[in-house]
């Protein structure tokens, strides 16, 4: 048991820890993805999940551990970078881009950043917003609203710059670390992200588009208030 204490509190421990917490935030993404995708089936289906959803008795406990596992990506992943300042306060003259640099991993805290405050607005739009004609209704109402379509679009610009280095960063850390299989790993980072964020991305687009016409032909079901888009 002191051993996996010392293990945690290390700086290895605490980067696999981050990579963890990380890699089981994208696959809450591509769970969340997949609900919000529903909205193209129309008002009715959407409806009828979010409300499946929100009177699932497991929800308080998910939200729970997801809250922790944000919580926990976020905090350790400043913890080390400011390790990381006062162990080099100054510096390298030059920085080299030797088979690795890319724009994700440049702009890692700015990405994160962005996502943070998309995620204050998000919550405080839809998980506590008020939906007496149910959800779909102020999802479309929401992605209406120009500015807040933009806001929406750029903030999922930042998750892909986000994803497409920690995708591929996390599974290095865990030990999937080799010249011929970093250029794959790449590849796969880039094109995670690129799906979740350009699916995620879609929605405001097509809900300002039409006005939230169903895009695919589904049972409908009766509305019904649910959970967070």
């Amino acid at each position: 048991m002191s051993r996996l204490c010392e293990f945690a509190e290390s700086s290895i421990g605490r980067k696999v820890m981050v990579a963890i917490a990380g890699l089981l935030l994208c696959g809450f993404l591509v769970t969340h993805l997949a609900g919000n995708l529903l909205l193209l089936a129309g008002e009715g289906t959407f409806n009828h999940y979010a409300y499946a959803l929100e009177e699932n008795p497991l929800l308080p406990l998910a939200e729970v551990i997801l809250f922790g596992l944000f919580v926990a990506h976020v905090a350790l992943a400043l913890f080390l970078k400011l390790r990381n300042r006062q162990a080099r306060p100054v510096p390298y003259e030059m920085k080299r881009s030797k088979g690795g640099s890319s724009w994700g991993s440049a702009t890692m805290g700015l990405s994160g950043v962005l996502v943070l405050a998309f995620l204050v607005v998000h919550i405080r739009t839809f998980k506590f917003g008020d939906k007496p004609d149910g959800l779909f209704q102020l999802v479309v109402k929401a992605f209406s609203n120009p500015l807040y379509s933009g806001f929406y679009v750029l903030a999922m610009g930042g998750l892909a710059l986000h994803l497409s280095h920690g995708f591929q960063s996390g599974f290095q850390t865990l030990g999937l670390h080799h010249p011929k299989l970093n250029p794959l790993l790449r590849k796969a980072g880039l094109a995670f992200a690129l799906a979740v964020a350009g699916g995620f991305a879609f929605l405001p687009l097509w809900a300002f588009k039409t006005g939230g016409r169903p895009l695919v032909q589904a049972s409908a079901h009766a509305p019904a208030p649910g959970a967070l888009p």
